[in-house]
């Protein structure tokens, strides 16, 4: 196989799970999203990759050179060889089934549709999981009256909160609102307020972390701040403080990177209660002690909505341990 600069692309199985590409780069070339685009285009054309395939694949750190951060924007630099890790194909999946699981609703109306997710669901399916997931309360919950633009895995999705964070998330019920949405949350436009019980007490009443996320080198189930990462800031105040030993804090983000609150406070020595990803485990918490807890949002008909969803009795349960003591 020839890349587009005239060099031969190798193809090496590394194991039975995944295929790694290397593609040498012959001339100076395009924006990294692009070059890659067409070289796996032309080395796995089953796959039929899209721009959004390859540009998650960069997110992900599935991209690289060994010698420098990688980003969709890059260019390729002439006498590189990119290491592409293909992961192996999924297995053919029937339709995603509509399931009756209780999630409160805190508002609804033609164009949108506002949750209030519990800690433990997962938003959509992933690797292994069908069942369960907000994404199948979804189509119950609106009898299919969902956006299409996320795929048929994620129906009316367009933003996601981790598995064991709590509170309050937006979805589409129309394509239309969908496009609004999405363009409000990359233009900055929602505003997303958490509270976080975190372990340690930061010295000042507020701060604002502004550091750089990526997948984390050393494990690439993790994030961590890097060099060459994407733009991330969160700020946060103290609501209350429990001796040296633990803190609750509001929490508001600029951007919304993946594990970005987690990864931030973790870099200040406040790692989020019970949160055994970036911090350890709790005897008063069996989860990460994170509530997304307010949410104000353009709505697609005009004007702005705000939304709040309660502390949740874990989270609740916390605190009253941590005053008592």
């Amino acid at each position: 196989m020839v890349d587009r600069a005239g060099h031969h692309a190798e193809q090496v199985d590394e194991d039975d799970e995944q295929e790694v590409l290397r593609l040498p780069v012959a001339e100076d070339g395009p924006r990294l999203d692009k070059f890659v685009l067409d070289a796996v285009a032309k080395a796995k054309p089953e796959l039929a990759p899209s721009r959004a395939l390859i540009q998650r694949w960069i997110e992900e750190g599935r991209v690289r050179t060994g010698w420098r951060p990688l980003r969709k924007s890059s260019e390729v630099r002439k006498g590189e060889v990119l290491e592409i890790d293909i992961p192996p194909p999924a297995p053919p999946l029937g339709p995603l089934a509509a399931e009756a699981i209780p999630v409160p609703i805190l508002h609804q109306d033609e164009a949108i549709l506002v949750l209030d997710k519990p800690a433990g669901m997962t938003v959509h399916p992933g690797a292994g999981q069908r069942t369960g997931t907000l994404a199948n309360a979804l189509l119950a919950l609106s009898e299919g009256a969902l956006s299409t633009l996320g795929g048929p895995d994620r129906p009316g999705i367009v933003h996601r909160l981790d598995k064991d964070t709590s509170g309050v998330i937006v979805c589409a019920r129309t394509d239309k609102a969908h496009r609004f949405l999405a363009s409000a949350f990359h233009d900055r436009k929602v505003e997303k307020r958490y509270l976080a019980i975190v372990e340690g007490s930061p010295r000042e009443d507020t701060g604002t972390i502004d550091a750089p996320i990526g997948r984390s080198p050393r494990d690439r189930k993790k994030m961590a701040i890097v060099e060459g990462g994407r733009n991330a800031v969160t700020h946060f105040t103290v609501k209350e403080r429990f001796g040296k030993k633990a803190a609750l804090l509001e929490v508001a983000i600029e951007t919304g990177r993946t594990h970005q609150i987690r990864v931030h406070l973790a870099s200040r020595g406040l790692p989020v209660l019970g949160d055994t990803t970036y911090g350890r485990a709790s005897d008063l918490i069996h989860r990460q002690a994170l509530h997304a807890l307010k949410m104000s949002v353009p709505h697609p008909a005009g004007g702005v909505l705000s939304f709040e969803a309660p502390v949740p009795a874990d989270m609740t349960e916390a605190l009253r341990a941590l005053r008592k003591d």
